[in-house]
């Protein structure tokens, strides 16, 4: 199953594409500079997205190994907020 993320992420990212082809064509730095910005924020929602289905598939695959890592992680960060 892809997550959505990755979906909305790809779509942002081609738009940053458009918005900045654009405002190369009519010389607007400012609509450039909005179009790099969009192909930043949806490549790194598209990560975002391939990061969660990667984690789903883990854990699908290997519950036992997803629970460990949980556990060490709150063990972790139960260890570091003690000791303030």
């Amino acid at each position: 199953m892809v997550d959505t993320n990755r979906i909305e992420g790809a779509a942002e990212d081609t738009v940053g594409k458009l918005q900045d082809g654009m405002g190369g064509l009519l010389g607007d730095g400012a609509m450039q500079a909005r179009g790099k910005a969009r192909q930043v924020a949806g490549q790194a929602q598209g990560f975002y997205g391939e990061t969660l289905d990667t984690m789903r598939d883990l854990t699908a695959d290997q519950p036992i190994l997803a629970l460990l890592a949980a556990s060490l992680l709150g063990f972790i960060l139960g260890a570091l907020f003690a000791r303030r």
